[in-house]
């Protein structure tokens, strides 16, 4: 081998050797531009994900919104966005007035243990009954299913009042009444099952639109205002007759001694 062919090798092996130190480098410096990219974007996925998450926290929630919303008010009810409930036909000024909570289970006790003498005492004419109705256990506990099944309860109340004091009758039955801590009355479909145990109910496709599309929402906001602005109430099941508090009876004795003290006789 000639020492000119040595030399020239030699030379083309270090040109070689820099070409491949300078492709090394440019792609080492790539690597690192991409780095610093997806980094930035990361920050800025996540910088963005916890606004959208602080937006989202604090925008109002749907109920929040339909208590804003313009009022649907049932049929057979009266007042300011028909807020106010009274059944029967009584010539007499007597009222008996119940303030009630769908998921309450004291409430679903009253109605299991005397609600039929309650309801029979307003069809014989011995005074009217007058409904507040709210859902401060949504609060308490957590879920929507007081409010949701206030505004099934306007869809039966626009039915008819038979309707609506059935449907009640079967929301707080033993077989319906869901417990407490459970929101099975946030579900339309199963407000829905219940009322197809109710004559007037049953395959009623108006009243189902009505719980599906939410077409009382707002008017059960309002009338859980109302509720929160009852004077002298601060649980439920909280009774009035003649706008004074009483103690909740444990049975129909003790119903009946208690209008008897209100001074409603036959």
């Amino acid at each position: 081998m000639s020492k000119r062919n040595t030399q020239a090798a030699k030379t083309a092996a270090r040109e070689r050797l820099r070409l491949e130190r300078e492709r090394q480098a440019k792609r080492a410096k790539a690597k690192r531009q991409i780095i610093v990219a997806a980094s930035a974007v990361a920050v800025l996925a996540a910088a963005g994900g916890i606004g959208y998450a602080i937006v989202q926290a604090n925008k109002p929630g749907y109920w929040e919104e339909a208590a804003k919303a313009t009022v649907v008010a049932p049929a057979n009810t009266s007042g300011k966005n028909g807020t106010t409930v009274v059944i029967g036909a009584s010539k007499s000024d007597n009222v008996v007035h119940l303030y009630e909570d769908p998921r309450c289970p004291g409430c679903a006790n009253f109605e299991q243990t005397i609600g039929e003498t309650v309801n029979k005492g307003m069809e014989d004419g011995d005074y009217k009954l007058s409904f507040t109705i709210g859902t401060f256990l949504d609060g308490n506990l957590g879920g929507e299913g007081s409010k949701n099944a206030l505004s099934a309860l306007g869809a039966a109340l626009n039915v008819s009042p038979e309707a609506f004091l059935d449907y009640k009758t079967a929301l707080y039955s033993t077989e319906y009444h869901p417990a407490e801590s459970t929101d099975d009355l946030a579900e339309d479909a199963y407000l829905i099952k219940v009322a197809n145990t109710v004559d007037a109910l049953k395959n009623n496709k108006k009243f189902q639109d009505a719980v599906e599309k939410g077409t009382y929402d707002a008017w059960a906001m309002r009338m859980s205002k109302s509720f929160d602005e009852a004077e002298g109430v601060s649980s439920t099941p909280t009774i009035k007759i003649n706008d004074k508090v009483i103690e909740t009876p444990a049975d129909a004795a003790g119903w009946a001694a208690a209008l008897k003290d209100a001074g409603v006789t036959k």
